[in-house]
């Protein structure tokens, strides 16, 4: 449905005659509110709840990139030291190669963590954080990320 949705911004692109990314967003959005309203009949509904759940996700994730480069910022600038730093094991609800790197780039994307490795049997992802005072609540915090991804891809 994605395809059907892209296609419908290019038509609304053409038939407007103005191809910018600001009206293309528009035809895709304005796709997606046809889609969304026809999904009865068109068999879309799965993909109204995957597109929610990906921008759900976006706001989700910029939400704690924000707050992570805050924290990193707030070190940077303060006198002494707050970092409290682990190394974690955090056991994988992921289970395809995608998954698993998606997981692990959005992890090292977010400042102060870092993924390291992944077990052999990928059932482990293993991650550096510089603010940990709680591992089991750090733990929590990326099984949460994780699940949160795992809806939008499965």
């Amino acid at each position: 449905m994605l395809l059907v949705n892209l296609l419908l911004a290019l038509v609304w692109a053409t038939l407007t005659g103005n191809m910018s990314v600001k009206n293309l967003g528009l035809g895709f959005l304005l796709g997606y509110v046809v889609l969304f309203i026809s999904r009865n009949a068109l068999g879309t509904r799965l993909y109204s709840i995957r597109v929610y759940r990906a921008v759900a996700f976006l706001f989700f994730f910029m939400w704690e990139l924000l707050v992570a480069n805050l924290r990193v910022a707030l070190d940077v600038i303060s006198p002494g030291t707050r970092l409290r730093p682990a190394l974690l094991a955090i056991p994988l609800d992921a289970t395809t190669n995608a998954e698993i790197t998606t997981l692990a780039n959005l992890i090292t994307l977010t400042p102060g963590t870092m993924t390291l490795d992944v077990s052999t049997d990928k059932r482990v992802l293993y991650i550096h954080d510089m603010h940990v005072r709680d591992p089991d609540g750090a733990r929590r915090h990326i099984k949460l990320l994780e699940r949160k991804l795992l809806e939008v891809l499965r």
